[in-house]
């Protein structure tokens, strides 16, 4: 007898629903104080509501002391049938009343059953929330960026999208499987993906297939260059950039797909050491690289006004001319006149306002 293999389903082909812990989408924080108020006042307006339907009508219920109900009676009437204790002293004796207590009052004593379990419920329709907007975020969620490791490479560069790019906090859908590197992404705004960025499932669930964007930011090389693979194999058109800490892997990185890798121990490295001589050169470049204040490198098309001249007479400070999708330094002798289509590398100054703003 032959006997079948069951193979798991993939990641991808998993239905919504059972993404949710998987995909996580940003919320609204609501603070324990408020959520407690809410419904304490949602109990209460339950319980006030019993007490005015039953004391309009309480000429059809029946005592068992036979003097009638009083505002008080209906009150405890109310307290007693909605916390389903009822200990049948106070009863509907009209048709009228019972009717009531029927479609009015039986109502409200689930509402109030449903204000007091209100934790359980909640978990129960937060994951059917996170379910829904999955579907929804996964059926429109293209031309976005994929972070890939969110320490503090991939934070940095999730700082520099939100602020230099002005990317909004829903295009950037951030993969990792430390889950508290997770939940600060999260309380960022972003969308997280948990799970391995090194295989191809994770990576689809992220929408890399449909990305604008790639980063590569683990904290193992040899992570990295796998990455770069899937990714690429998956996204042959996304722009991939990834980050290396030892500049003998960079060809690595560039033979496995990565359009741009940045050495970040060499970087840094070489910071420390013109520290050392020239710290004021130092403070300079970090002053580039801060979206905060100061100043900042930016990309900006040419003006028609602009073109046929030199970038080394406009009032800006240009460092260079893209031209094609190719970079050229400002003392580059294709530099020396600017064409139409042309883009200008530039320094421009940021002041306060503008990230206020941002």
């Amino acid at each position: 007898m032959k006997v079948l293999k069951r193979f798991p389903v993939r990641l991808s082909d998993r239905p919504d629903h059972e993404l949710v812990g998987v995909i996580r989408m940003p919320e609204l924080t609501v603070s324990p104080l408020r959520s407690i108020l809410k419904r304490i006042i949602g109990a209460m307006l339950a319980l006030l509501a019993t007490v005015l339907i039953v004391y309009l009508d309480r000429d059809g219920y029946r005592d068992a002391n036979g003097d009638g109900l009083t505002f008080l009676d209906s009150l405890y009437y109310a307290t007693v049938s909605l916390s389903t204790t009822g200990y049948g002293d106070i009863a509907p004796a009209t048709p009228s009343a019972r009717l009531v207590n029927v479609l009015v009052i039986t109502p409200l004593r689930v509402l109030f059953l449903i204000v007091l379990v209100g934790t359980t419920l909640e978990v129960l329709t937060e994951r059917s929330r996170q379910a829904f907007k999955i579907q929804k975020w996964r059926t429109k969620v293209r031309d976005h960026t994929v972070v890939v490791g969110f320490g503090t490479k991939g934070r940095s560069a999730v700082n520099a999208l939100l602020g230099d790019e002005n990317v909004e906090p829903d295009h950037i859908v951030v993969v990792d499987t430390d889950q508290q590197a997770l939940e600060a992404a999260t309380s960022l705004g972003l969308v997280t993906v948990h799970g391995s960025a090194t295989r191809a499932d994770v990576l689809r669930v992220a929408g890399v297939q449909r990305a604008r964007a790639v980063v590569v930011a683990p904290n193992r090389d040899d992570t990295a260059v796998l990455v770069t693979l899937t990714a690429r194999e998956l996204a042959p058109k996304s722009h991939i950039v990834a980050s290396v800490r030892e500049a003998e892997n960079v060809h690595l990185l560039k033979q496995s797909g990565a359009n741009q890798v940045v050495v970040s121990s060499e970087t840094a490295g070489r910071l420390l050491g013109m520290a050392t001589s020239t710290p004021l050169v130092v403070d300079m470049v970090e002053d580039l690289l801060t979206p905060e204040s100061g100043l900042a490198i930016a990309e900006r098309p040419v003006e028609p006004s602009e073109e046929g001249g030199s970038p080394r007479h406009l009032p800006d400070i240009v460092l260079g001319v893209v031209r094609d999708g190719v970079l050229y330094r400002v003392d580059a002798p294709q530099a020396d006149a600017i064409e139409p289509g042309d883009k200008l590398l530039y320094i421009r100054k940021v002041t306060a306002a503008e990230t206020i703003e941002r």
